[in-house]
């Protein structure tokens, strides 16, 4: 009677070998997702840079041709705010831009997939 007990508690439990299984199932499936995300935050981050240079760009070719300037006239982002956009914009990635001249692409100071 006692040793059906004990085999009955025995069996309902898993091994230290199972669960060390199970941890290490759900590391190797960690080690593929974490990158992903990682990967997947700093190229929206790239899109969203990318959306806020083509901002600049427009705002600074209306400014252009509400103030008659040609290409190669110098414009700077106080132009640009409030009249043309509505607030500074910033980098996700912590990069700054550089407004340019008119005729030419907005920049940002991390470039790569950072530019237009």
């Amino acid at each position: 009677m006692f040793n059906l007990i004990r085999k009955a508690r025995a069996e309902r439990g898993f091994t230290l070998v199972e669960i060390m299984i199970v941890v290490l199932i759900i590391g190797i499936l960690l080690a593929i997702a974490v990158p992903n995300f990682v990967r997947a935050r700093e190229s929206s981050r790239a899109r969203a840079c990318v959306s806020n240079l083509k901002q600049i760009d427009a705002a600074k070719e209306q400014w252009a041709m509400d103030n008659n300037r040609s290409d190669g006239a110098a414009c700077a982002m106080t132009d640009l705010v409030p009249n043309y956009i509505k607030s500074t914009p910033t980098c996700p990635s912590g990069g700054t831009y550089t407004v340019g001249n008119v005729g030419t692409n907005p920049t940002c100071s991390i470039g790569g997939a950072h530019s237009l």
